[in-house]
C-alpha cells in the first residue's frame, strides 16, 4: 500500500502537465511518452539504490528518522508547491526567448516552474530533446521520495516498474482529458502529492 501511495504522489505532476498539454493541443509522441517514463523510473531506481547502500552504513535508528523528515519536508513543501512556482515565476519570467541547450539549468528551471514551457519552438508538438527535459523537471521528486522510501523496506523492483506503468497511464490520461474534456487547466494539484507523503511519514513513524 505504501509503494502504490508514494508512486501515486510522484506521478499527479506528470497527469496535471499533461491536461494542461492537452488542452493547448501540444501532443507528446507515444515513443517519447516511453523515453520520459524511462527517465523518470531511472532516477527513481539511481535513489533507490543509494538509500539502499546508505541504509547499510547507518545505525540502525537513523534510517526511520531520515525517512520521516524526507517525507515530511517534501511534503509540506509540495502543500505549497503552487504558491512557490508563482512567486518564482515573477522573478523568472521576461521577453526574451527560451534559448535551449544540454544541460541548461535555466531551461529546466523554466520547465519546472511551468512544464508547458518544454515547447519552447512552440511546434504543438514535444520533439526528443524537450522531453528529456520535461521527464527530468517532472522527476524532480523521485530523487527524495526514492531515496527516502528505500528507508522503508518498500519492494524496489515493484516501485520502479509501477512508477513506470502509471507514469505512461497519467500521461496518456491527461492528455486525454486535456483534449477531449476541459478547453484549459490553471489547477495545480501538488498538494494532493503532499497530503501522500505526509501520510507515508507518520504512518510510519
Amino acid at each position: 500500500m505504501e509503494t502504490i501511495i508514494l508512486v501515486f504522489s510522484l506521478v499527479i505532476d506528470s497527469f496535471v502537465a499533461s491536461i494542461a498539454y492537452g488542452a493547448d493541443k501540444i501532443k507528446i509522441p507515444n515513443t517519447y511518452i516511453i523515453v520520459m517514463n524511462i527517465i523518470s523510473a531511472g532516477i527513481l531506481a539511481l535513489s533507490l539504490l543509494l538509500g539502499n547502500y546508505i541504509e547499510d552504513i547507518l545505525p540502525s535508528y537513523l534510517p526511520k528518522f531520515i525517512s520521516f523528515s524526507i517525507f515530511t519536508i517534501l511534503g509540506i513543501y509540495k502543500l505549497f508547491e503552487g504558491v512557490f512556482k508563482k512567486f518564482m515565476n515573477k522573478y523568472t519570467n521576461n521577453t526574451k526567448p527560451l534559448t535551449f541547450k544540454l544541460f541548461d539549468f535555466k531551461f529546466a528551471l523554466e520547465v519546472y516552474l511551468d512544464e508547458k514551457k518544454a515547447d519552447y519552438d512552440r511546434s504543438k508538438n514535444i520533439s526528443l530533446k524537450e522531453s528529456i527535459y520535461l521527464a527530468i523537471a517532472l522527476s524532480i521528486d523521485s530523487l527524495a521520495v526514492g531515496f527516502g522510501a528505500s528507508f522503508i523496506n518498500v519492494n524496489s523492483l515493484f516501485m520502479i516498474l509501477t512508477c513506470f506503468i502509471f507514469g505512461v497511464a497519467s500521461i496518456k490520461i491527461g492528455s486525454y482529458i486535456g483534449k477531449n474534456i476541459i478547453s484549459s487547466s490553471n489547477n495545480n494539484l501538488s498538494w494532493i502529492s503532499g497530503i501522500c507523503l505526509l501520510v507515508i511519514a507518520f504512518l510510519k513513524l
